[in-house]
């Protein structure tokens, strides 16, 4: 056989199905990413208390009734599954694929939502959010709850989108409206505070709000990563954004960013595999 023919018949087509292969591994293989997160304002009286982060479904369907998803969230024996926006996708709309994921998590552990700019866009959305309740979600508009943990408790708070906000005069302001409006009568002022938001760039704001740790999704880890330099570009960040994914600081205030399990727009992620993240929460010193 000629090396052109060889080229033809053998190596192009087995390039071609390895391309195949490796994309759809990186838009369907689901990383897990874990945290450990300890404080002496945590509440005495308890071992560890595992939280696992679920963000930017977007509307995508892992398998048959999302199985493998919900595998791989039923072995990590979360304590609490809190989803951080963009369950829906306003561009292709499916409300069942996001339905099976929630109906699947709520089986496992309490779950606790608020939503995205992706909610906020989609016109079906508010009909999904009442089976959602119905389902047992707790989903959390400008909000909080209380949550017992060992001797004391955890305070749960949930933002909408700021899209959701007519009124401010930036993202800044509407979040701050926002979190003025779901701390109102807040009891136990002195519990460890997490917040669920859909926003990652607007770590000042939770940081100057005193924090203690934050939920986000959003930036979907940048889309495409580059290998030892990051994301290249997330929404309301722009290119090489700086909060696209993993665990911050600033001010004793910690965020964690989740690169999200599905896709907007842009239908391929590059070296940016789907995301889910564990953190268990320790009394003490020191994060990780």
């Amino acid at each position: 056989m000629s090396r052109r023919k060889r080229w033809l018949l053998l190596y192009i087509p087995a390039f071609i199905l390895a391309m195949y292969l490796f994309l759809h591994f990186e838009n369907n293989a689901i990383e897990i990413s874990t945290h450990r997160i300890a404080s002496e304002k945590l509440p005495q009286g308890f071992d560890s208390y595992r939280i696992v982060q679920l963000s930017d479904l977007q509307s995508k369907m892992f398998g048959r009734d999302q199985r493998p998803l919900l595998k791989k969230v039923e072995k990590l024996k979360p304590d609490l599954i809190v989803v951080t926006g963009d369950l829906v996708d306003a561009h292709h709309y499916d409300g069942e694929a996001s339905y099976a994921m929630m109906e699947g998590i709520v089986r496992i552990a309490p779950v606790y939502m608020v939503v995205g700019n992706h909610e906020y866009s989609a016109a079906e959305y508010p009909e999904l959010e009442e089976r959602l309740i119905k389902l047992g979600v707790r989903v959390l508009r400008n909000e909080h709850d209380m949550i017992p943990l060992g001797d004391g408790f955890l305070r749960l708070v949930g933002v909408d989108d700021p899209l959701f906000n007519r009124e401010g005069d930036g993202s800044a302001d509407k979040l701050n409206m926002h979190l003025a409006e779901a701390m109102e009568g807040i009891e136990h002022p002195e519990s460890y505070t997490i917040l669920l938001s859909h926003r990652p760039e607007l770590f000042d704001v939770y940081a100057e709000q005193g924090l203690d740790l934050t939920f986000a999704g959003h930036a979907h880890g940048g889309q495409f990563r580059i290998p030892f330099v990051g994301g290249v570009y997330s929404p309301e960040q722009g290119f090489w954004p700086k909060l696209s994914e993993g665990k911050h600081d600033k001010n004793g205030s910690s965020l964690i960013i989740s690169r999200g399990l599905g896709n907007s727009v842009i239908p391929q992620r590059l070296f940016n595999r789907p995301e889910m993240i564990s953190v268990d929460l320790v009394r003490g010193g020191g994060t990780s």
